[in-house]
């Protein structure tokens, strides 16, 4: 975030000559409070895009951070937000073209799920997507339906089927996005900004010391069930021996005598879950998630003991233990 106005200032620059149509400006909101205000400013900084000189309902650019990324984002707002894919050739430039590359294979690209897939094409500036409705370029691909692929160094790593009205746009670009962060993110201040940006709103924690004797074994099986929920779960590693990892610890009252420990946050409505398995193996983490996902998990609530003679009193003595049976 701090290095944001830089990038800012270098897409300004660039897109001077190449869309002068387009203007960048800056404001400091402490000044202009009442601009702060009329856009209900919370979060700093904010970037807004506003079209055809309308001040109503401006375009949030969530989660963009380097100036390549606002110069594709703009573009994209501008033009058209996918390349047209027409053979083998073209379809293989945009997979080759970097680490992480998009396609949707379409039957018909004037088909519902084609423009969700402009759409999501649109909130996703750090990688490139080509779609294509070419009977040759989908049956080289072993494609039979309406379908998106993401493509990690040239290999396919992931498949959506794009059915008409099954998937949002909202929820495809929670799975694209998904894929920018690695399998198993290792949580500190660098990387804090990029978890956060990825709108999944499932975080699973492992929470170990990297330096134990079983880390490696515990790793490995974290990854290893990280592959069956990406995109719709963010996996995390925090590193208990870090002191800077305080205020997590913190947060989900985790102290020495738990790690590992495993636990799953909802960022929206703040709702923990303790994994109920003391080992953490494939199976267990499958498990956890899987029922985190079905709803069947337990909400977690940490709870001191129940206080001796919480009852002997006109006035009761509640805590997380006995509460919900008391009151409810």
């Amino acid at each position: 975030s701090q290095n944001l106005p830089e990038e800012f200032a270098e897409a300004a620059q660039q897109l001077k000559n190449e869309a002068p149509g387009i203007q960048f400006g800056k404001i400091d909101v402490t000044h202009q409070k009442a601009l702060r205000k009329e856009f209900n400013l919370r979060e700093f900084p904010t970037v807004k895009f506003f079209v055809a000189g309308k001040r109503e309902d401006p375009v949030d650019c969530k989660g963009v951070r380097q100036a390549s990324a606002f110069i594709t984002w703009v573009k994209r707002r501008t033009g058209p937000s996918t390349v047209l894919v027409n053979s083998t050739d073209e379809a293989e430039a945009i997979i080759q073209a970097g680490d992480l590359a998009v396609m949707g294979f379409f039957k018909d690209l004037r088909h519902g799920s084609a423009d969700v897939f402009a759409e999501a094409a649109r909130d996703v500036p750090e990688m490139p997507f080509g779609a294509t409705a070419s009977q040759d370029v989908c049956a080289h691909y072993g494609i039979r339906r309406n379908t998106l692929v993401i493509y990690q160094k040239g290999e396919p790593v992931h498949s959506e089927a794009l059915e008409e009205g099954t998937t949002s746009k909202l929820e495809l670009t929670r799975i694209i996005k998904a894929f920018t962060l690695d399998l198993v993110t290792e949580y500190n201040l660098q990387t804090s900004v990029k978890i956060f940006d990825v709108p999944v709103e499932s975080h699973v924690l492992l929470f170990t010391p990297m330096n134990s004797e079983t880390f490696q074994e515990i790793y490995e099986n974290y990854k290893a069930a990280a592959v069956e929920f990406r995109g719709k779960l963010v996996f995390v590693l925090v590193n208990t021996n870090e002191t800077r990892n305080g205020r997590v610890f913190e947060h989900f009252r985790i102290k020495a005598v738990d790690v590992p420990a495993v636990r799953i946050l909802n960022l929206t409505s703040d709702a923990k879950y303790k994994m109920p398995a003391d080992e953490v193996t494939v199976q267990s983490l499958r498990e956890f998630c899987r029922s985190y996902l079905s709803g069947t998990a337990k909400l977690h609530l940490p709870s001191e003991e129940i206080p001796e003679g919480w009852d002997k009193k006109p006035v009761k003595e509640l805590v997380g233990k006995n509460f919900n049976k008391i009151v409810f």
